[in-house]
């Protein structure tokens, strides 16, 4: 007994050191080998597609292979149309995105700093937030007609809700213990606003951000429906009158595309607005 004691452990005790050393030995994933495994799944995704309609798995008129909307895609390039539609939809998100972004931002400052301004507009705030797109549709068009006003206006309405709750979280959520701190140390008001309570604030206004950054693509597909001969909503909607499924697979691609974008631009700014905040420069570090 006592030699099966005296074998067994040192073996446990060895097994274990090696693999803590194996665990401690193993090298962090780099930030390259991180993006390159992110499109592993979309390129993989991409190829299975392609595969299936070369070998006739799916209808080709029903699901166009991936390199048809490609040959799609460089046919619009060449007569101009895509970069005229493209221009029009990007303008028209750029806009309504910071009416609506700079709207909200506006209010959820004032909500958030007071009770009073919470009291008097978030009900009513809350209460236009419930009403879905499609509901203001005709009366969006009875107000503005078909002009680019209306447009602007339901990309605004979509953007101005994700920033202006968030913004109000991010300012209730700062720690009161940081806000005392501030407080006995003599700092005044306005160092307390811009030093402790925006910085404490901008995670929460940042995930606004990247929400509202979605749904201005969302309001905007609703919003180029209304008649109009221009943007990427208006090609998808003419494609479809005469089935030309490869336009409108390319058009959901530029979605996409244009979402990923977005969000990288909005992951940007987390990096550089919050290199002070622990868990995000663990993100940059590894």
């Amino acid at each position: 007994m006592a030699v099966e004691l005296s074998t067994k452990a040192p073996r446990a005790l060895s097994g274990t050191l090696h693999t803590t050393s194996r665990k401690a030995n193993r090298r962090p994933r780099s930030e390259r080998e991180l993006t390159v495994l992110s499109w592993l799944a979309p390129v993989l995704f991409a190829l299975a597609w392609e595969a299936l309609c070369r070998f006739g798995g799916v209808n080709k008129q029903v699901m166009p292979a991936p390199s048809a909307v490609l040959a799609t895609a460089g046919s619009l390039v060449a007569d101009g149309s895509l970069v005229v539609h493209l221009g029009y939809s990007l303008l028209r998100a750029a806009t309504g995105f910071l009416i609506g972004g700079g709207i909200g931002f506006g209010l959820g400052l004032l909500v958030g700093f007071s009770r009073l301004a919470e009291a008097l507009l978030d009900r009513s705030i809350q209460m236009i937030r419930a009403i879905p797109f499609l509901a203001l549709l005709p009366l969006v068009i009875v107000w503005f007609g078909v002009d680019e006003a209306g447009k602007i206006f339901l990309v605004s309405l979509g953007v101005l809700f994700p920033i202006y709750i968030n913004t109000v979280l991010g300012i209730r959520q700062v720690d009161p213990k940081l806000l005392e701190v501030a407080k006995v140390t003599g700092l005044s008001l306005r160092g307390r606003i811009t030093k402790i309570i925006l910085p404490g604030a901008m995670p929460s206004i940042l995930t606004g951000v990247r929400y509202a950054l979605a749904v201005a693509w969302l309001a905007l597909v609703v919003a180029e429906t209304i008649a109009t001969t221009k943007g990427i909503g208006f090609l998808a909607m003419d494609a479809r009158e005469f089935l030309q499924t490869n336009v409108i697979v390319l058009t959901i691609v530029i979605y996409a595309a244009i979402g990923v974008i977005a969000d990288g631009i909005a992951r940007g700014l987390e990096r550089r607005l919050l290199a002070w905040h622990p868990n995000y420069a663990k993100e940059e570090r590894r």
